[in-house]
């Protein structure tokens, strides 16, 4: 049975995503960053957005692949506290608002996978993949 594709330049395109959601819609960001790191909320939501912008960059280029898809995997785990304290804020929240707060905890599980697997299939590079002179 063929494999289905890690899709890194997909993986990219989400991480460059998110990175501009920092940039343009900082306020939603802060709010779920969790009130014990230091520093304020908004300095770790463009610092999340600046890491996601460099990983989407890493994770596109084929040379450096391999080690961004390992650093966007633990930073995927990393940003998980985020979205625990996003579904803890949403308690006393419409359900709507609940529903997309707890769906968003069981959704880092298959990012962490979808990255380790492009680290994984970055070791042996496709024809595709290789640059061309």
């Amino acid at each position: 049975m063929p494999r289905t594709p890690s899709s890194p330049l997909l993986l990219a395109g989400l991480l460059a995503g998110a990175a501009v959601a920092h940039a343009a819609v900082p306020r939603q960001f802060d709010a779920i960053v969790p009130r014990s790191l230091p520093g304020s909320p908004r300095q770790w939501t463009y610092a999340s957005g600046v890491a996601e912008l460099a990983l989407a960059a890493g994770v596109a280029h084929p040379r450096t692949r391999k080690a961004a898809a390992l650093a966007a995997a633990a930073f995927f785990v990393g940003v998980f506290p985020a979205n625990v304290k996003m579904a803890a804020d949403a308690r006393h929240r419409s359900p709507v608002e609940r529903a997309v707060a707890f769906a968003r905890l069981p959704l880092q599980v298959p990012l962490v996978l979808w990255a380790g697997r492009v680290s994984r299939d970055a070791a042996t590079p496709r024809p595709a993949d290789r640059p061309t002179r």
